[in-house]
């Protein structure tokens, strides 16, 4: 590429998300937050993936590029291309060792796209770095987490902690960050067998990651200073970037007029009027739980009487002995998709009891909403400790045996959520997380945190790449993306 031509030059990035919507929404916001800065996005995916990232990106500018799904792969069901679809989490390892195969038909496609001036992979791919390598390109990194639980997942590995015998439940610490304590049970049960496919996985991916040229998080400084600036520290190399919450980079929405609401929106916007606090309970799409556990947390539902649209999965079994009849007044039970932000943004909604995963989380602290934390898988009980350990917005469920991943029985829920909704330190919370979503709004602001540090890597990379005249000074135009994120993150 010739760097002569480049006063006339628009910056091309191309953007390759892993196929799960957790992972590919936050994609999809940062190609918006790309757009506006008048950077052109070329957006890959796979052919069953394609109507959901097409709903989003028609109209916006954005090229996307398919690339054919490996068939006939040991341990993936025949055509599922997203992790929502597979039958069990226990196959995500050979899922994502699967993408491998689309190494040749990305290059080939790469090869065909006009000159690009980096790649920003998911970090389930490590084998895109190869693929950027091979074209010249940086690669920029993306997690669908925050930098407190990627340091502590990089720190175990690198460190191979815990050192000695430690039951699942017995603390351990890390090189200096004495005050953080962690579990066996912060991370997958099978994270510690040392011939699991996912310790050898993630252990694959943080290397790619750390021969990287950068990280991207979606978070923002105010809320992950302290290990942003410990991974630049102390880990050095990739550096890391918080240049979130991308969820924000969704432009106001048009309230809808009343016979176009959702049932469950009119039903909040009669809580509203009635000046009831609701309880927002949902768990993703990911984790599996037990019919008994379900019945626990009906029962701690309707025993808490607190008020609560509960967003249920389709395939979760029915909640037995007439429960939703009998909580008809005060509770509703959705099993269709929901707009999730929509929800958490309704001023009756003032507590979430919620699985923690990072996009909820995001979620949930921008429209100030506390959060009952109750960690379920992946690096779920990470983001439940910095919620209520380190930036203090929200409380945790209890467990019958004190771990992180017990049993909740519905006498422990029902206290917590008494303690959420009705008690003063549920008040306190919603006082503390309001700061956080003001923090996080200044964060996307022209001028703000996450806005300065994205511009100052698109600047730099366009350096690198001899563009210095094609550097961004700001948001150049609106670009509107018409993301609708469910419950199912």
């Amino acid at each position: 590429m010739d760097s002569s031509s480049s006063s006339s030059y628009r910056p091309h990035m191309v953007l390759f998300p892993f196929m799960a919507k957790g992972h590919t929404i936050p994609m999809l916001h940062l190609a918006c937050l790309l757009l506006r800065r008048r950077i052109a996005v070329t957006f890959f995916t796979t052919p069953a993936n394609r109507p959901f990232i097409s709903q989003y990106l028609d109209g916006t500018g954005a090229s996307i590029v398919d690339l054919p799904f490996p068939q006939q792969v040991a341990g993936v069901p025949a055509g599922v291309e997203s992790t929502d679809k597979l039958p069990c989490m226990s196959l995500l390892v050979p899922f994502a060792k699967a993408t491998e195969l689309l190494q040749p038909h990305l290059e080939r496609e790469l090869q065909n796209l006009p000159p690009f001036i980096c790649m920003v992979s998911d970090g389930f791919f490590p084998w895109t770095l190869h693929s950027a390598s091979k074209f010249g390109v940086p690669r920029l990194v993306f997690y669908a987490m925050n930098s407190y639980a990627m340091t502590m997942t990089t720190l175990v590995i690198l460190n191979r902690l815990p050192l000695g015998s430690e039951s699942d439940n017995e603390p351990f610490t890390v090189p200096r960050l004495p005050w953080i304590k962690l579990t066996k049970n912060d991370f997958e049960p099978s994270f510690w067998d040392a011939n699991a496919p996912i310790r050898d996985f993630a252990a694959e991916t943080i290397k790619s990651t750390l021969q990287s040229y950068g990280l991207l998080l979606n978070s923002f400084p105010e809320v992950d200073s302290l290990f942003l600036d410990y991974w630049n520290r102390e880990i050095g190399a990739p550096k890391a970037w918080c240049v979130g919450p991308f969820c924000l980079a969704e432009p106001p929405r048009v309230e809808a007029q009343p016979h176009e609401k959702p049932t469950w929106v009119r039903w909040l916007d009669q809580k509203l009027d009635q000046g009831i606090q609701v309880l927002y309970v949902a768990f993703g799409s990911q984790a599996d739980i037990s019919a008994e556990q379900l019945q626990e947390i009906a029962t701690g539902l309707e025993e808490s009487r607190a008020n609560f649209l509960w967003a249920l999965r389709k395939n979760e079994s029915d909640i037995r002995g007439g429960f939703e009849e009998r909580v008809k007044d005060r509770g509703m039970v959705v099993r269709e998709w929901v707009d999730q932000r929509e929800i958490l943004s309704h001023e009756a909604v003032q507590g979430f009891l919620s699985h923690c995963g990072w996009n909820s989380v995001l979620e949930s602290i921008c429209a100030a909403v506390p959060i009952l934390a109750w960690p379920m898988m992946a690096e779920q009980p990470l983001n439940a400790t910095l919620v209520v350990e380190q930036i203090k917005v929200g409380l945790r469920v209890e467990t019958t045996d004190g771990s992180v991943r017990g049993f909740v029985k519905k006498e422990q829920l029902e206290k917590m959520v008494r303690e959420l909704m009705e008690a003063e330190k549920g008040e306190e919370l919603r006082k503390e997380v309001k700061k956080f979503a003001e923090a996080a709004r200044r964060a996307v602001e022209e001028g703000g945190s996450s806005w300065q540090m994205l511009n100052l890597l698109i600047d730099e990379i366009c350096e690198k790449r001899g563009y210095v005249d094609a550097k961004t000074t700001g948001e150049h135009e609106r670009v509107t993306l018409k993301i609708t994120p469910s419950h199912e993150h």
